[in-house]
């Protein structure tokens, strides 16, 4: 399957567009008569302009919060990337079905919704999908081990991508803002990897210890993703390429999630490092896209810096975080909607009847 053949793909990028422009300028006029000294709250007023833009609207809503999490296996880990066994993605897909995970105490805090979607989990969570506790969206039990061969086929990376945009639209109807979010065991190999080949930068440069590999493992794990490049010499030009070779189903959903969130024109509150390399493949697809992205924060994973540096995005937090699941975007959206009380009920100086500064 090409890009072109594949027709919820192409219409969903041929229906996102740029940021309005026009609603940016109006709340910037706003915001610069605000009775407070001259953008004295910083970076929340820069986020009250980016959501202007987003929502085109003066008064952006944000209150119908979605987090999603992806969730997929990964073949590489039978190298030895890391440090826990497969298994424990299943059970940790088990754990968000019974709210007992980070990712639910902290949705629970900032008033969001969050919906599990199984992309390629290397277990049966049939019964969960049956009963709507979870999204079945599966493509296989896992991606293949890309340290032998490629992780997927063109095709499989194109219904990842596409489940992410299916995830999106039907959500899209009660969803104001959505948030991204990951499980899979060893996607901190593959995010690498991606961020490795699009940004241009060494492996060595972007991996990280994940889930707390010691140094002699984390050393390993650089030598098995190299090897894995050179095997597989996937194109940075060419997103789909890159996510057929070196990706995870999870990451490809991540990717689609945004572009579907884009579409609408609505804002995606993207997490750590395994969202932000779903953020790279879907900015490789439509560039316009990373104006409805948000950077909820800065992981400890030292590829998220280059990650966002790549999508001159500049994280809203920077907590040493590095769980995933949604978490850091997750408490990044209270700052996001301290942003929208800002621009819609701070009084300006005529409104408060404020002498303003000579």
């Amino acid at each position: 399957m090409t890009l072109h053949e594949s027709s919820l793909l192409t219409r969903t990028l041929a229906a996102i567009a740029p940021a309005n422009h026009g609603a940016r300028a109006k709340a910037k006029e706003r915001l610069d008569q605000l009775a407070i000294p001259h953008w004295a709250l910083g970076r929340l007023m820069d986020l009250a302009l980016d959501l202007a833009a987003i929502t085109g609207s003066l008064h952006p809503t944000v209150n119908r919060k979605s987090i999603v999490v992806m969730a997929g296996d990964h073949g590489i880990v039978a190298a030895g990337v890391s440090k826990f066994p497969q298994a424990v993605t299943l059970e940790m897909v088990r754990n968000f079905v019974i709210e007992a995970a980070s990712i639910n105490a902290l949705a629970r805090q900032v008033g969001a919704k969050v919906t599990v979607v199984d992309t390629g989990v290397a277990g049966d969570l049939s019964e969960l999908a049956a009963c709507g506790k979870i999204v079945d969206k599966k493509i296989a039990p896992g991606t293949a081990n890309f340290a032998e061969g490629p992780a997927m086929t063109r095709e499989q990376a194109v219904r990842a991508i596409e489940a992410g945009i299916e995830v999106a639209q039907s959500l899209g109807d009660q969803t104001d803002i959505f948030g991204t979010g990951d499980m899979g065991i060893g996607n901190t190999s593959p995010s690498s990897a991606i961020i490795a080949v699009i940004c241009k930068y060494s492996v060595a440069d972007v991996t990280g210890r994940g889930t707390g590999l010691d140094d002699d493992a984390l050393a390993n794990k650089i030598v098995i993703l190299e090897k894995a490049l050179k095997l597989n010499q996937p194109n940075p030009q060419d997103g789909l390429d890159v996510l057929a070779k070196v990706g995870g189903f999870e990451i490809g959903a991540i990717a689609g999630l945004i572009l579907g969130a884009a579409a609408q024109k609505k804002p995606v509150v993207i997490d750590g490092i395994i969202s932000s390399a779903g953020a790279l493949l879907a900015h490789s697809l439509a560039s316009q896209c990373k104006d409805y992205m948000i950077a909820g924060h800065r992981s400890a994973e030292q590829g998220h810096k280059i990650a966002l540096d790549f999508l001159d995005k500049k994280p809203l937090l920077d907590l040493d975080l590095r769980l995933g699941e949604g978490t850091g975007g997750a408490v990044a959206m209270n700052l996001v909607e301290a942003a929208v009380a800002i621009l819609t009920e701070v009084a300006t100086f005529e409104e408060a009847a404020v002498s303003q500064s000579s």
